[in-house]
């Protein structure tokens, strides 16, 4: 799957201190390049819009709609589904249309197992060699994450706590492990809305200043196991075991 936000990213850890996020759909679209055409800015588009969790799964994705949207024609818009049905992101159904993809249970066990991989070798890579700069960097992305805690933008305190693990990729300059942490945390997004149970963003927002702490002490055990946990728990707010109900409790007969 190819990462269209990350395309998008400018990756430059030289650039100034200050909290790093994703682009909004705006954004990458007054940022792209004039050689970015009209079917990657729609794939963009949509692709934030499942980031930033306001397309939830199964919404049907209106071709007409779209390319009314982006003053185009019906055929690029369908280019930019068939790209992001690659990306398994929309779902085409024949004689149905386009939907935002519907990740399955064992799917999603699959993306938080894959996470761990990737993150804890990440983490292991980069705590013995992060500059007090990074550190620096990091700092501010916490302090822009607590003061979202308390902002009603729910979207906003959502995307800044995914763009934590971003931000740690970019910093180890690795663009390919960053290309796949941001489709798999897309993916999570969906997931997210899916099967999320009540997530704590506060718990959430302390284990990353926790695991911020352990990379300032350059601590690479401590950084990977409680990167880790944090996976962990992030997984387990998520309700995975369908179960049946018993009526008689459900009903109150």
């Amino acid at each position: 799957m190819a990462s269209n936000i990350a395309k998008l990213k400018a990756v430059d850890t030289a650039k100034p201190s200050g909290p790093t996020r994703r682009p909004n759909a705006k954004e990458a679209s007054l940022r792209a390049p004039a050689s970015v055409s009209s079917t990657q800015r729609i794939v963009a588009s949509i692709t934030t819009a499942i980031a930033e969790r306001k397309l939830r799964p199964g919404t049907k994705l209106s071709e007409q709609k779209i390319a009314d949207l982006f003053k185009v024609s019906r055929t690029l818009v369908r280019q930019a589904l068939n790209q992001l049905s690659r990306d398994q992101l929309v779902v085409l159904e024949p004689s149905r249309g386009a939907f935002v993809s519907m990740p399955s249970v064992d799917e999603a066990r699959e993306v938080f197992e894959v996470r761990r991989v990737l993150e804890a070798d990440m983490t292991r890579k980069l705590c013995p060699m992060v500059t007090d700069a990074q550190i620096a960097e990091l700092r501010a992305h916490l302090r822009a994450e607590k003061e979202a805690l308390f902002n009603p933008n729910v979207t906003g305190r959502t995307q800044l706590l995914a763009d934590f693990h971003v931000v740690l990729s970019m910093m180890l300059g690795n663009t390919v492990l960053t290309k796949m942490l941001s489709e798999l945390l897309t993916r999570s997004s969906l997931i997210a809305l899916m099967y999320q149970s009540t997530l704590s963003a506060i718990e959430s927002q302390e284990e990353h200043v926790a695991i911020v702490n352990a990379f300032e002490a350059r601590d690479v055990k401590t950084a990977v196991r409680l990167t880790i946990e944090h996976l962990d728990h992030l997984e387990t707010t998520l309700r995975l075991d369908p179960f049946a109900p018993d009526l008689s409790q459900v009903l109150r007969v």
